[in-house]
């Protein structure tokens, strides 16, 4: 019976990649499934054996740290350089949708604190 071992809902394509990549070298027999035409479906990484999955889940916990280390390191490496995005680079970057995305916070600040005045 297939296992679940990794829903890849949000995941970045190279994440998603680099687990394909993983397993295969490590010889574990899985498939995916797509989301589908209406995105509804889950998009995850089945595994066919069931034996396979302790072997699998260490794998990718072992990955997935490694992955997160990685991603602290760099952030860490553009903060020291400064090259870290601030505020204000975001705000260049999309000025629409950072004033939009402040007008919602402020409106749901006014509308929960509204209700005490």
């Amino acid at each position: 019976m297939a296992k679940l071992l990794f829903r890849l809902r949000n995941v970045p394509e190279d994440e998603a990649a680099e687990v394909r990549e993983l397993l295969t070298r490590h010889a574990i027999d899985f498939y995916e499934t797509e989301p589908g035409n209406w995105g509804i479906s889950m998009p995850a990484i089945w595994l066919r054996d069931a034996d396979q999955l302790e072997q699998a889940k260490q794998l990718l916990i072992t990955y997935q740290y490694q992955r997160s280390t990685l991603a602290r390191q760099q952030h860490d490496m553009l903060k020291q350089r400064g090259q870290h995005p601030s505020m204000m680079d975001r705000f260049r970057e999309n000025p629409l949708r950072f004033i939009l995305y402040v007008a919602f916070i402020l409106i749901i600040v006014y509308i929960s604190v509204s209700i005490f005045f």
